[in-house]
C-alpha cells in the first residue's frame, strides 16, 4: 500500500472514530513526522480526501474536516441508509449458514452492551455487526462506499445515539435484521435496516435529532 494511501486510511479512521471532529485542522507537519516522510505523500492524501468531500481546503491552504449543512447531512445519511439497505439483501443472499450464526452471536453478545447504554461498547459492538454484513455481501466497491459515508456522518450519528438514547432500540432493530437473515428474507433485510439506519424513525425523533444537535458541528 501506498504511503498517501496509509496516511488517507489513518485520517478516515481518525474521522470515523471521533478523534478527529467536523471543523477540526489536520496537521499536516505532524502527520509527516508520525509517517517519518515528507509532506509530499501527506498533501495527496489530503487531496485525495477532499476530492472525496471529507476534507475541506482553508483560505490558508491547509484543511479541515469538512462539516455538513442539515440539508447535506439529512441526505447523505439517507443514501447512507439506502445502501446499508442494499448491502444486507445481497448479504441475506449470499452469507453461508455459519457466517450467520457468527452474525447471531455477535448480535446477542451485544445484549449487555445495550441493556447498560455503554454508548462506546455499543459503538464498537455496532460495527463489528455491520461488518459481519459487509463481508458477507461480496461487494468490496460497495462496501468502501458505504464506509465512506460512515466516516462523514460518523460525529453526527454518534451524537444522535447519545442525544436520543437509541441503543436499546437499535439493538431491537439489530434483532429483525437478525431474523430475516436467519429465513433468508431478502426484502425483510432490507426494509428492516434502511428504518434502523435513518436518522429518524418519524418526524418527533428526526425533530429531537436536529434540535440537539451542536451547531458548531454544522456548516454555516
Amino acid at each position: 500500500m501506498k504511503i498517501s494511501d496509509q496516511i488517507r486510511l489513518r485520517i478516515e479512521s481518525a474521522i470515523s472514530s471521533g478523534e478527529l471532529l467536523p471543523g477540526d485542522a489536520i496537521d499536516d507537519v505532524a502527520l509527516a513526522s508520525q509517517h517519518k516522510v515528507s509532506r509530499t505523500p501527506v498533501r495527496e492524501a489530503l487531496l485525495q480526501l477532499q476530492a472525496q468531500g471529507i476534507l475541506s481546503s482553508t483560505p490558508r491552504g491547509g484543511h479541515i474536516v469538512s462539516k455538513m449543512n442539515l440539508q447535506q447531512l439529512l441526505s447523505l445519511w439517507e443514501l447512507l441508509a439506502e445502501l446499508e439497505g442494499v448491502v444486507v439483501r445481497l448479504a441475506c443472499e449470499r452469507m453461508t449458514n455459519e457466517e450467520i450464526k457468527v452474525l447471531v452471536k455477535q448480535h446477542r453478545g451485544s445484549q449487555k452492551i445495550a441493556n447498560k447504554e455503554d454508548i462506546d461498547g455499543w459503538q464498537e459492538s455496532n460495527l463489528k455487526f455491520h461488518e459481519i454484513i459487509y463481508e458477507g455481501a461480496r461487494n468490496p466497491f460497495l462496501r468502501q462506499e458505504v464506509l465512506r459515508i460512515r466516516s462523514r456522518t460518523g460525529a453526527y450519528r454518534r451524537h444522535a445515539f447519545g442525544a436520543l438514547g437509541r441503543i436499546k432500540s437499535s439493538y431491537e432493530q439489530h434483532e429483525k435484521i437478525v431474523n430475516a437473515l436467519e429465513k433468508r428474507d431478502a426484502s425483510a433485510a432490507f426494509t428492516y435496516m434502511t428504518a434502523h439506519m435513518r436518522p429518524g424513525r418519524d418526524s418527533k425523533t428526526l425533530n429531537d435529532f436536529i434540535i440537539s444537535l451542536p451547531r458548531e458541528l454544522l456548516a454555516g
